[in-house]
């Protein structure tokens, strides 16, 4: 595993693409129009990068 997954909220534009890539591994917030991770291990390595290269603000990132 490369690590933890996490998002730079401060970044973040809210677009939901990471939610809809890997569900089990990022919600959207409705309060902070943003996404944030709730399971890091929810998916498969490939599935989270995949989320991580959709970004169009790059915020997500393997710590």
């Amino acid at each position: 595993m490369p690590g933890t997954v996490v998002i730079n909220e401060d970044e973040c534009i809210g677009c939901e693409t990471c939610c809809e890539l890997a569900p089990a591994v990022f919600q959207f917030d409705a309060d902070s129009g943003k996404a944030k991770v709730v399971n890091p291990t929810g998916a498969s390595d490939d599935e989270i990068q995949a989320a991580i290269d959709a970004c169009p603000v790059t915020c997500i990132e393997w710590e």
